[in-house]
């Protein structure tokens, strides 16, 4: 086994990959160690979400630090009493410190959801897509397939990491020829009015507003829906492991799906 690492060279390496004080993000993301701890680093847990089950699988593992894409706060300010605290508890508990690492984890050209879903679909980005004030949160690309073989892609997928695929729009006879694809809840109206001014014919999200698959559809885009919590397993997956192939330390998966 490694020898154990101090916490804050395991935070600075993470801040300066992540890019975390370059990259925008929401208010209530908080993007970097939400939740210090005097311990060192032995063993690190990964995860999409900092909820209860999340961080007691990590404890359970015996990780000093765990690592989520969904962090603690997207609330605001909140009092430490009732669910808050029974989430936060066993963490000041065991020791466990918890960082969170939101869009600066979506857009990573190496580690990022958006373009490693992509290519574990066989699509490979050639340009960003999903504008989000100074960045592209997402990935599009060029393709020649049929959009059943790509929907059965995508489903296969979804299934394997807990989620569910919803299609709206024509799939039988179409081919996918200019895709756009952003993870978690990355259907948004601004994203369909940007992928219909590129002439996207196929949009993967995670999810996205009802009406989406109504717009979708009318200005024909097929739109593959692929479940918010599957589609972003798998940027912490390999930041996971990156750091076990820089430090020595050994990690575990969290798997806690949503349903969404």
């Amino acid at each position: 086994m490694a020898d154990p690492l101090p916490l804050d060279r395991v935070v600075r390496h993470l801040d300066e990959l992540l890019r975390i004080g370059e990259i925008p993000d929401y208010p209530g993301a908080l993007n970097g160690l939400q939740l210090d701890s005097d311990r060192a680093v032995r063993r690190i847990a990964v995860g999409v979400d900092a909820s209860r089950a999340v961080i007691s699988g990590a404890i359970s593992t015996g990780a000093e630090l765990l690592i989520v894409h969904h962090g603690l706060f997207w609330g605001g300010a909140q009092r430490l009493v009732g669910p808050m605290r029974a989430r936060l508890a066993p963490a000041f508990a065991a020791g466990l410190a918890i960082y969170g690492a939101h869009l600066p984890l979506d857009v990573h050209p190496e580690f990022g959801n958006n373009v490693l879903l992509a290519r574990a679909l066989g699509l490979e980005p050639d340009a960003g897509f999903g504008r989000f004030q100074s960045i592209s949160v997402g990935v599009s690309g060029r393709s020649d397939l049929a959009t059943s073989d790509l929907v059965d892609r995508v489903r296969a997928y979804a299934t394997a990491e807990g989620g569910a695929l919803v299609v709206a729009g024509p799939v039988t006879g179409k081919r996918t020829r200019r895709w756009a694809l952003i993870t978690g809840a990355g259907a948004s109206s601004d994203a369909l009015r940007e992928a219909a001014a590129l002439g996207v014919d196929t949009f993967i999200a995670g999810e996205g507003a009802h009406h989406t698959a109504i717009d979708g559809p009318e200005l024909g885009i097929t739109m593959l829906y692929a479940g918010h919590y599957a589609t972003e397993t798998i940027g912490v997956k390999a930041i996971g492991a990156h750091l076990a192939n820089t430090f020595g330390l050994p990690w575990s998966f969290i798997a806690a799906p949503s349903g969404l």
